[in-house]
């Protein structure tokens, strides 16, 4: 299966630079084909310029500026994100990516007014996260990040796909034992992937 695996974090030493090493070795060891697009690396550009907003519907001339980005969304089976929840969000350049990418004649179409997902081709989607605070305290606020992926991001993708979110909650607190069980989680995960 061809997986695109997309992270944003900036720092090459932190454990989500770990747990995105571990998902791109985990896959490829298990016979997949994996496109590792770490964005700071690529040094994508995550703000909409005025023109690609005036553009925005503009299809197919909207992919223009991100167009080698689209194309490799394109050709996945399946998604993985790797990234940590940052003041209950996406990490800044992933939103922008999401923004930039997920075009409409790309992620959604607009069928009389109405939006469609466009992403059939993509059967598994995952996200990979760390949160600074423990899981009550997600729960407390509704858990966004877990919605807009579980609800938004799962929308797009082949109606009888796949989701996974494995979330590693309390990084304040985290110890080596807390991590590494985190860890054989993810990897567990893509034994079955």
């Amino acid at each position: 299966m061809r997986v695109l695996v997309l992270h944003a974090h900036p720092n090459p030493d932190s454990f989500n630079a770990v747990l995105y090493r571990q998902v791109v070795t985990g896959l490829r060891a298990r016979g997949h084909a994996v496109d590792a697009c770490n964005l700071y690396e690529e040094d994508f550009q995550p703000v909409m310029s005025r023109a690609e907003r005036v553009g925005y519907h503009a299809i197919p001339d909207n992919r223009g500026p991100v167009e080698d980005h689209v194309r490799r969304l394109e050709q996945a089976e399946a998604l993985v994100l790797v990234y940590p929840v940052w003041n209950f969000g996406l990490p800044a350049i992933l939103k922008g990516y999401v923004d930039r990418v997920f075009l409409p004649g790309v992620s959604f179409k607009l069928v009389e007014g109405r939006v469609r997902p466009n992403l059939q081709h993509i059967g598994k989607l995952m996200v990979v996260t760390s949160y600074g605070g423990p899981r009550w305290r997600a729960f407390l606020i509704g858990d966004p990040p877990r919605k807009y992926a579980t609800r938004v991001l799962r929308a797009l993708i082949r109606p009888a796909g796949s989701m996974q979110y494995l979330a590693h909650y309390d990084m304040n607190r985290s110890t080596d034992a807390t991590r590494a069980a985190f860890m054989a989680r993810v990897d567990a995960a893509l034994s079955g992937f």
